[in-house]
């Protein structure tokens, strides 16, 4: 394979063996292609500024950089202005690897020949690519050699990179379509790594749902930051997406004014839903519950039930939907059946045949620490919240809300999710 770091000040030869000057970069174009192709070299030739020599006058660049043309014929290539220089603005940036889901360094960059062509093909990130721009190889693979060790380089194909240039727009855009389709805790874990310049750079191209989804996973800080970078309205529209208990919890950390401000631009069963959750005291199964639930009447029948939750838009929009709680007219809680016995009960049958009429439930001023006991004890996914006097089922704590509450707060964005993101 060839390497940039291997031709960067290497001699350029033209058709008839005459110097033309050294190389200083190599010039690709569609960086969204999977093997982009080099368009062009610049060479320096003691000019103000380099040359650049289009593609198709290259004959070789390794084990010599020649050229098929004679030096006074050089087609001077014109760039169109969104090229990527290779060691200008890749070598030694940061970049995201989306198969590995983890930030790392370009140490350098390799490049591989095809029907006469030559494409960038991947990027080395470990510190084989650090000594061969050192002139080190040979002699750290001499040692490996010696101590029987493996010599490993560690190349990324360029289809798993994105960039994270956050002052090129046409590159951003294609780190934003290959970063949208990782999991969002795996992107939150790469903005928690990023300044916060960056990390809104990059998350300006996501769409409410993809943003409010990587958020969620995402640190306190980087919560703030992006949300104050937006616009009122749009931060609003990415809260109305979120959990209500996590932008019950983002609207906590920010300053009470801007706080009310986005409340007041979300749509009003968003923004009653967040207050409610604003009210309860933040160590209490009130203040970590949310209110998105699965319920039925406790009078349908069982095939009356799944009509409902299937047709049902807030059902739709339920991504917790272990357990399909049964309330009466007043919207107080009559029992609670799980989705799985839901489905297998005969159709005919009325729920309260099938239901737990005596759950396990606590009150929105419950200690979070008792709830995510009762949560382990009785391996629940999820326990409901109701008023202690009225018995109205106002929320659930979940599962993932019960970890949040007894794991370090280092660990918390760490651990899977189980609402199916």
């Amino acid at each position: 394979m060839i390497y940039l770091s291997k031709l960067l000040d290497q001699k350029v030869w033209d058709a008839f063996g005459h110097v033309v000057g050294k190389l200083d970069d190599l010039l690709v174009d569609k960086t969204d292609q999977t093997m982009p192709p080099i368009t062009s070299i610049a060479i320096k030739d003691g000019s103000p500024e380099p040359k650049l020599v289009d593609a198709k006058d290259i004959a070789t660049l390794w084990p010599s950089i020649t050229l098929n043309v004679d030096i006074s014929k050089l087609d001077l290539f014109q760039p169109a202005g969104h090229e990527l220089y290779l060691k200008q603005r890749a070598l030694d940036q940061q970049i995201v690897d989306t198969e590995g889901k983890r930030l790392v360094r370009v140490n350098d960059l390799q490049i591989a020949r095809k029907n006469n062509r030559f494409y960038l093909t991947g990027v080395d990130v470990g510190g084989t690519g650090l000594l061969r721009r050192l002139g080190l190889e040979n002699f750290a693979k001499s040692v490996a050699k010696l101590l029987k060790k493996t010599w490993k380089t560690h190349v990324i194909p360029w289809e798993d990179v994105a960039s994270i240039e956050h002052d090129d727009p046409l590159r951003l855009k294609v780190s934003q379509d290959r970063l949208v389709q990782m999991e969002p805790a795996d992107i939150a874990s790469i903005l928690d790594d990023l300044d916060h310049h960056t990390s809104k750079a990059l998350l300006q191209g996501f769409t409410d749902e993809q943003l409010a989804d990587t958020l969620e996973e995402s640190s306190s800080e980087v919560q703030q930051a992006v949300i104050s970078a937006l616009q009122p309205e749009r931060a609003a529209d990415v809260l109305e997406e979120m959990d209500p208990d996590e932008a019950a919890d983002l609207l906590a950390d920010m300053d009470d004014q801007v706080s009310e401000q986005l409340l007041k631009l979300m749509e009003d069963d968003d923004e009653e839903d967040v207050r409610t959750l604003l009210r309860y005291p933040e160590d209490s199964s009130g203040g970590i519950m949310t209110t998105e639930f699965a319920s039925v009447p406790g009078i349908f029948t069982v095939e009356q039930a799944l009509y409902h939750l299937r047709t049902n838009e807030d059902a739709k929009d339920d991504e917790f939907m272990f357990y399909v709680y049964l309330l009466d007219e007043n919207e107080r809680l009559q029992g609670v059946i799980s989705l799985r016995d839901l489905v297998t009960a005969p159709l005919d049958q009325k729920l309260a045949k099938w239901f737990d009429d005596d759950p396990v439930i606590v009150n929105p001023l419950t200690p979070q620490e008792e709830a995510a006991y009762l949560v382990a004890k009785y391996n629940l996914m999820a326990v409901p919240v109701v008023d202690a006097e009225s018995n109205v089922m106002l929320g659930i704590v979940t599962v993932d809300d019960a970890i949040d509450t007894v794991l370090p707060t280092a660990w918390k964005k760490k651990m899977p999710r189980f609402s199916g993101r």
